[in-house]
């Protein structure tokens, strides 16, 4: 099952390093190595196994944005799952951009009109004046550029969680049956005791469903909202006062950039990263596969539940989810 996903934008803005970065496991000090992307480039990224992204990662050149425009239109905007449009927080040409992306947007609404809209404001860790303020800004001229579409924006940058928040939403929207991992994710934390349970795609480690519904919740903005604004790393991080045990809203983001960053640490040393626990004052976490494709987080406040019942609940609870990810592929 493959779902096409376009990843537009002014050349420069991003696109190519951001790729690199969640799909092939750089970390971002290497991204200044990558050159620009010409034409077209199309990969086929698996995802859960039998679900395959095929990522068009388009080239922002004048001369490619304008064939696509107009002898590729249909070529470039056919059954398309998702477009992601790239703007470059620090742009000059700021006018130029959004005229592209309007005419992208007029090409995706002809050919494929139910596919989602996501805006990266990337290169967040530029901007110089208050980032909240900016962020807000861009957020308002965007809408305006966009008129009635369904769009929801991020703030991004390749040096800090922000990134994985955006993509894991992203992912999120082409998993036909997430809503039903999120609910034996439910059946799994009452097993375990557990505060949180969150399960992540194996390669790129995003984050596919979690067991709660709070607003840190990466997935948890209303769909019914023609914006949905979500700058994780530049608005205010404080634990919620209504939450018994502060957990922090980055959670999810965070902690998928620290993985990935130990599992490239482990292979610049030729070992492979299997699982983690931790057994701190407070709490007990356990990252461990889940099934072929997917690793599970399980969180637990309770002092008296031992790790190794966590990790035989995952081990009981594997055989489920085999069959529940097989069912939201054919979906």
């Amino acid at each position: 099952m493959k779902k096409k996903v376009l990843l537009m934008g002014a050349s420069g803005s991003g696109k190519t390093s951001m790729r690199s970065l969640i799909f092939s496991n750089n970390p971002a000090s290497s991204t200044a190595r990558l050159g620009a992307t010409i034409d077209v480039e199309q990969n086929h990224v698996r995802f859960l196994g039998d679900l395959i992204l095929n990522l068009w990662d388009c080239g922002g050149q004048d001369a490619f944005m304008d064939s696509y425009l107009t002898t590729q239109r249909s070529t470039i905007f056919q059954h398309v799952g998702v477009m992601i449009y790239v703007f470059d927080a620090e742009t000059g040409q700021m006018n130029k951009d959004l005229e592209y992306y309007r005419d992208c947007l007029d090409g995706l609404t002809h050919y494929s009109p139910e596919a989602a809209v996501f805006l990266l404001v990337h290169k967040m860790d530029l901007v110089q004046e208050p980032k909240t303020t900016m962020f807000e800004k861009k957020r308002e001229v965007l809408q305006k550029a966009t008129g009635d579409v369904t769009i929801t924006v991020f703030g991004t940058s390749i040096y800090d969680e922000s990134l994985y928040r955006a993509w894991s939403s992203i992912v999120h929207t082409l998993i036909p049956n997430a809503a039903v991992l999120n609910k034996h994710l439910n059946i799994v934390a009452a097993a375990c005791s557990a505060t949180e349970v969150i399960l992540f795609e194996r390669t790129t480690f995003l984050v596919i469903a979690t067991s709660t519904s709070s607003t840190s919740s990466p997935f948890s903005s209303s769909t019914s909202s023609s914006t949905s604004i979500s700058s994780p790393t530049y608005t205010s991080s404080s634990p919620s006062a209504s939450d018994p045990h502060q957990m922090h809203p980055k959670r999810y983001e965070r902690t998928s950039e620290l993985i990935k960053a130990f599992k490239w640490s482990c292979s610049r040393v030729r070992e492979e990263f299997h699982s983690l626990e931790m057994d701190m004052y407070d709490f007990t976490a356990v990252l461990d596969e889940m099934t072929r494709n997917t690793y599970v987080m399980v969180v637990v406040h309770d002092p008296t539940i031992e790790t190794a019942a966590i990790k035989l609940n995952i081990r009981m609870a594997r055989k489920k989810f085999e069959e529940l990810q097989g069912d939201s592929i054919g979906a």
